[in-house]
């Protein structure tokens, strides 16, 4: 099945990721997902952020078919990914953004700390 992701972005106020975000891909199964902050994305100028915007969902299309949702709040230059649960598949998708974005930070990713 061929389908596109749809990367949202909205800069009125986001509606809940528990409104939209979903829990269970079109077979039922659960999704898993994951947060990255892309630190002072918002006050970069307009070019900046459709570039990272366009790396994002250049990243994202290499998993069209295990990503289910992205979601982008540039409010809280939060990106929300809900993907098919798989082992490995989350550090696949984010080292993906990882690459294209290099500013990009997984949330309660403790490597840094670890490998230190």
């Amino acid at each position: 099945m061929e389908k596109n992701i749809r990367l949202s972005l909205d800069m009125s106020p986001a509606e809940p990721l528990w409104k939209i975000a979903p829990t269970r891909d079109e077979n039922g199964n659960h999704v898993s997902d994951f947060l990255m902050i892309i630190p002072k994305l918002r006050q970069k100028p307009e070019n900046h952020i459709k570039r990272t915007l366009n790396d994002i969902d250049n990243a994202l299309k290499q998993f069209k078919s295990d990503v289910v949702f992205a979601n982008m709040d540039m409010k809280l230059n939060t990106l929300w990914v809900s993907f098919r649960s798989e082992p490995g598949l989350l550090l696949k998708i984010a080292s993906a953004i990882k690459l294209q974005v290099p500013e990009a930070v997984l949330v309660g990713d403790m490597s840094a700390r670890i490998n230190r």
